[in-house]
């Protein structure tokens, strides 16, 4: 499992709304609105959208990784 980040429960939520409104396929929306973003230039929405990709990577990730308590 990568890390990832994301810059506040907005972005959390946008993952998860994602992944209710595409399932499987929500990680290639997430990716396809970064795509959107950065052809027109908007760096900002760009980030958060590829931030979401990785959540949702990681959130789908079925292998146990880092530390087990």
């Amino acid at each position: 499992m990568e890390q990832f980040y994301l810059k506040d429960r907005g972005a959390f939520e946008d993952a998860a709304e994602l992944m209710r409104a595409f399932g499987n396929a929500a990680g290639f929306e997430a990716a396809a609105r970064a795509d959107r973003s950065r052809s027109r230039g908007n760096v900002l929405n760009f980030c958060h959208w590829r931030q979401i990709e990785r959540a949702i990577a990681s959130l789908r990730d079925e292998d146990v990784t880092g530390i087990v308590h």
